[in-house]
């Protein structure tokens, strides 16, 4: 019995490990994303930062 138990322990552990790291994985390509989108868009970020000072866009 404690094999069995064991057996689907391991299983399951795996199965939420795969499941963090594909969500871990999505918001590394998020993240570069934002960046990206920032450096393309720097011009208008700085304009908005004049009459907003610290103004940034925000990460979602």
């Amino acid at each position: 019995m404690y094999i069995a138990y064991s057996a689907l322990q391991a299983a399951s552990q795996h199965g939420a490990t795969k499941q963090a790291e594909s969500q871990s994985n999505e918001v590394h390509l998020r993240y570069q994303a934002y960046q990206a989108t920032c450096s393309k868009y720097q011009r208008e970020i700085a304009e908005i930062q004049k009459y907003f000072p610290g103004w940034t866009p925000a990460f979602r």
